[in-house]
């Protein structure tokens, strides 16, 4: 028996908005409307495509919930069903960002790994390619039956160039690790907030008492301050005596690593949380010992950098969820211009390692609030 296509109800008053309904409107086959309306359309050109989505938009089109979710399930069974292709954008200003930085092939390896698991692939491009136009762009990624775009790599800038705003309108996009503001398109990163509340809490329960920051500023402008206000409103827990000022002054230290040695000397803190390895050296020229004298907690923790305590920011898992998001934009046929920006916070975890040592006297498993006081009563 064929299913009824949801026409005009009885004794309404109104149309229930159906492929017939659009088809009529477009002067189309439902048939042509429905393959129209699929993540993956075919034999169908994107003006017509975006005309029927359009129609489909106006007149207040909805997918069947239970069918759509219906039909994830037979989705997820078919493990190895090639679904389509994605773009992998570098936007780093490096070309060979993707392999030569420390941090970023972790994002490439979960968005891959992700990707793969729901039957896709990407194809890779770099961002600042030179003399490709968004016209390049747009006709590149059609050619291609791009369906979606994950831009990974932004380190350095949170704006993307003008000139592609036709790329991000076509194509579902979604960038990892920061919030782009312009445009603000959707995103997924680590919770640096929360990150910074969780590494000064491990400090408090290792004994310490006067955790500091060392921060460049230009990185936490990135991420919109959640770094410093983390550390500000976790200080704010303490006696304003044990409330270590920022040390911000990364570039001087640079070229003149005596411009930490005076902050070290002036404010003494007994643990320092960072994001920078540059940190050990500038301790060693001023003498420090770690973690005798000094503890160093790494906000963003390292494979390959076992023996430093920090916080395991699971890159990999955020470009997972990058992925995961992309694909529900394409099922769901959200585009920029017409959804809410929206964000996934991935939680950091706790890595114990040898930049860290357990203050005598001090004990383990007590609650925040007592950890904040114990600390006050040193």
């Amino acid at each position: 028996m064929r299913s009824p296509d949801p026409s005009p109800a009885g004794g309404s008053g109104r149309d229930i908005p159906s492929l017939r309904l659009i088809a009529q409107k477009a002067g189309v086959s439902r048939t042509t409307v429905a393959e129209a309306l699929r993540p993956s359309p075919k034999g169908v050109s994107p003006v017509l495509r975006e005309r029927i989505r359009q129609i489909a938009h106006e007149v207040g089109y909805r997918t069947n919930p239970v069918l759509s979710h219906f039909m994830a399930q037979l989705r997820r069974n078919q493990t190895h069903s090639f679904r389509g292709k994605l773009a992998m954008i570098n936007g780093n200003a490096d070309r060979e960002a993707f392999h030569s930085h420390p941090t970023i092939p972790s994002y490439v390896a979960g968005c891959e790994r992700r990707a793969e698991s729901l039957g896709y692939n990407f194809d890779r491009f770099w961002l600042h390619e030179p003399k490709r136009s968004a016209a390049d762009w747009l006709r590149i990624f059609r050619t291609r039956a791009i369906q979606g775009v994950v831009i990974v790599g932004l380190m350095d800038q949170v704006t993307l160039p003008p000139h592609l705003a036709p790329l991000w309108r076509e194509f579902p996009t979604m960038v990892t690790g920061l919030r782009t503001r312009s445009p603000v398109l959707p995103f997924s990163c680590v919770d640096h907030h929360a990150l910074v509340l969780g590494a000064f809490e491990q400090a408090l329960e290792l004994g310490y008492t006067r955790p500091a920051m060392v921060l460049d500023p230009v990185i936490d402008d990135l991420v919109e301050g959640r770094f410093s206000t983390g550390m500000l409103m976790a200080q704010a827990r303490m006696p304003a005596r044990q409330r270590i000022p920022l040390f911000c002054e990364m570039e001087k230290a640079r070229r003149d690593p005596l411009v930490f040695g005076h902050w070290l000397k002036e404010h003494k803190p007994d643990v320092i949380l960072t994001l920078y390895n540059v940190v050990f050296e500038w301790l060693a020229a001023a003498g420090w010992s770690v973690p005798h004298d000094v503890g160093v907690i790494q906000l963003e923790w390292r494979a390959s950098r076992p023996e430093i305590a920090g916080m395991n920011q699971h890159n990999d898992v955020v470009g997972e969820a990058a992925v995961d998001m992309l694909v529900n934009q394409i099922y769901h046929h959200e585009y920029f211009a017409e959804s809410f920006p929206r964000a996934t916070l991935i939680g950091a975890t706790w890595m114990d390692g040898k930049s860290v040592r357990r203050q005598k006297g001090r004990k383990a498993g007590s609650s925040r609030t007592a950890k904040v006081r114990e600390a006050a009563q040193v």
